[in-house]
């Protein structure tokens, strides 16, 4: 039984996450990402600025290779070509055989049922980690009941959103950092998946390593909106942000219910 969303929360302190950012930034865990064209950079850059290494191959003849000998897979569905279609299957069951853990984004699959069909698939493997938001998770798991039997996989729940929900067997967060310039640069929510991944590879309490990870991109997003004098000028404060956040800044700003 899940502990309390109260209990669960209270447990994720500025002094955890901070110590969680710290070891990405002393391991710097290798990343494998597949992710969609629009959010290559940008995602290898953001994970870059943590202390992460990143890949993007998708070549089929590759992906097995860097799945293996990375620490973590990201799997984004952001643009799903066949390349990338038929690299993702590939790509999990290598992170699968190696113990590494899986994520997945399945973006945008409230505007494709193709899209959906194929991430419900996906499922299947039995990911450590789904990173969406409130109507990408209706539209893959549209009862309750699927939800909770994803869940009880073993899968963890990050549902992101004015409050962010993180949702498990073992632990519930709810989380409120972030700010509403972010959602006017592409592909932030795909960089932030990628933070995720990082942090899922060092902390095998996946749904504390997920809340970490998403407190540390939403406060980055904080501070750098504070700075920015636009969506322009947020991408390099962004990863400004991220490169120098203290421990301060942290427990200033850590925000959860």
């Amino acid at each position: 039984m899940s502990l309390s969303v109260a209990a669960s929360t209270q447990s994720l302190s500025a002094e955890v996450v901070f110590d969680l950012l710290q070891r990405v930034r002393q391991k710097t865990p290798r990343v494998h990402t597949i992710t969609n064209a629009v959010a290559q950079t940008f995602t290898a850059n953001v994970l870059l600025a943590i202390g992460a290494v990143p890949s993007m191959t998708i070549s089929s003849e590759e992906v097995a290779g860097f799945a293996s000998s990375s620490d973590a897979l990201l799997v984004n569905l952001g643009t799903l070509d066949s390349a990338r279609r038929e690299a993702i299957p590939i790509a999990i069951e290598a992170a699968r055989a190696a113990g590494r853990p899986v994520s997945v984004d399945p973006v945008f699959v409230n505007r494709s049922p193709v899209r959906c069909a194929y991430a419900r698939e996906l499922m299947a493997f039995k990911p450590e980690l789904v990173r969406l938001n409130e109507p990408e998770l209706a539209a893959l798991c549209p009862q309750r009941s699927d939800v909770e039997a994803l869940i009880g996989s073993g899968t963890v729940l990050a549902v992101t959103g004015a409050e962010d929900k993180i949702e498990s067997q073992g632990e519930d967060f709810r989380l409120q950092n972030g700010h509403p310039l972010l959602a006017r640069v592409t592909a932030t929510g795909c960089a932030g998946g990628a933070v995720l991944a990082a942090f899922a590879s060092l902390e095998s309490d996946i749904a504390l390593a997920a809340a970490a990870g998403l407190s540390v991109f939403n406060i980055a997003g904080e501070m750098a909106a504070e700075r920015a004098g636009g969506p322009g000028s947020l991408v390099p404060e962004l990863l400004d942000a991220l490169y120098t956040m203290t421990s301060r800044d942290v427990e200033i700003r850590l925000k959860s219910v």
